[in-house]
């Protein structure tokens, strides 16, 4: 058998030095490490103190943002910009006339830069809007292949635009890169020409980052806040006589009080006011019967409406007996009645006007 013999005081402590020696030199090294760290980012902080005056610090620029080659310029929306109400409200209103053109092919957006971007969602829009079929490929799964349809769908939207005399502010690229502000442009364009049966909010602006290189040697960004107007104003009759004409007003205003009165008095029923009672859609379903002489189940509507969802629910329903009557769906939206907005009320009842003054 062997002897585990102790081992000697002076090994050991050879093998202390040892081990001393490796952590000093490993500590240096990681010394020098964090110093060369530290350095860096001094620099980086150094560098950008120069260049951040030059960059709004609302924005959020990501690293594509800036690959720019000489004087090219890269447009985004401010982020400011993305919280503002009218904005949301307009895309609201873009995406229910999307899905509403679109429920037959059973498509359903939900966000306009993540459904929109491949082209598969326009293409659809597109051929229903115009009755043109594309020759695109159904479904294309490849960059390179989203964009090809893009460029199909695009060039025949601005054959059309464009002798309208649209300025076409999108692209390809814009589109395919989710560019909001460019979607959105689209979809306007396309409402407006088409004669959507939406009401889309008016002036509608936001703020855009133009993000450009100016000198490519040094690579400074420079950046400006630009306004981008996405909508205007929708002015017609009723927008006229409100601001223009009110002695015309009342007169109009007069004539449909006759005209709903004509109906409603069968069932007992007399309107005074039309920019209020009509608000809650009671009074709208009840004349929807009596024009097309049928009895609507009181289960279809609340009769005593207690919220705004319930009011907004007689309005819509209003709307849908229009449209069974072979009526176009009312660019009002149901919002607005019920929100005492007289022009929306107006269009309305003036429309019902229109095609009914001569039923009995």
């Amino acid at each position: 058998a062997l002897l585990k013999l102790p081992r000697s005081p002076a090994g050991k402590a050879a093998r202390m030095r040892k081990d001393e020696s490796l952590l000093g030199k490993l500590g240096g090294s990681l010394a020098r490490r964090k110093r060369s760290r530290e350095v860096s980012d001094l620099q980086e902080e150094g560098k950008h103190a120069i260049n951040a005056p030059l960059i709004p610090s609302s924005a959020e620029l990501h690293p594509e943002d800036t690959l720019l080659e000489e004087n090219a310029e890269r447009t985004m929306l401010d982020p400011t910009s993305r919280e503002d109400a009218k904005l949301k409200d307009l895309q609201r209103v873009l995406i229910d006339w999307v899905n509403n053109e679109l429920e037959e092919e059973r498509i359903i957006v939900k966000d306009l830069e993540e459904d929109l971007y491949d082209g598969q969602v326009l293409q659809k829009l597109f051929e229903k809007l115009s009755g043109r079929k594309l020759n695109v490929a159904e479904v294309t799964q490849s960059e390179i292949g989203q964009k090809q349809k893009l460029q199909t769908v695009l060039e025949a939207v601005n054959e059309l635009i464009q002798h309208h005399g649209w300025s076409t502010e999108w692209s390809v690229d814009l589109i395919h890169s989710k560019n909001l502000v460019a979607i959105i442009s689209l979809l306007v364009g396309l409402a407006v020409h088409f004669q959507a049966a939406v009401r889309l909010p008016e002036h509608v602006s936001v703020q855009v980052l133009v993000v450009k290189v100016s000198r490519k040697k040094d690579g400074v960004l420079h950046a400006t806040h630009v306004t981008k107007e996405l909508t205007t104003t929708t002015e017609d009759a009723f927008d006229t006589l409100l601001d223009h004409a009110p002695d015309k007003l009342n007169i109009v205003k007069k004539s449909l009080i006759t005209f709903v009165n004509k109906h409603l008095n069968k069932l007992n029923l007399e309107v005074t006011e039309l920019e209020t009672q009509f608000a809650d859609g009671v009074y709208l379903v009840l004349l929807m019967g009596l024009l097309e002489n049928y009895f609507v189940p009181l289960y279809n509507f609340y009769l005593t409406p207690e919220n705004f969802e319930q009011k907004v629910h007689n309005v819509s329903f209003a709307f849908e007996l229009m449209q069974d009557g072979g009526l176009k769906k009312p660019k009002a939206r149901p919002e607005d009645v019920v929100n005492l907005n007289l022009k929306s009320t107006l269009r309305v009842l003036y429309n019902l006007f229109t095609n009914y003054k001569n039923r009995e």
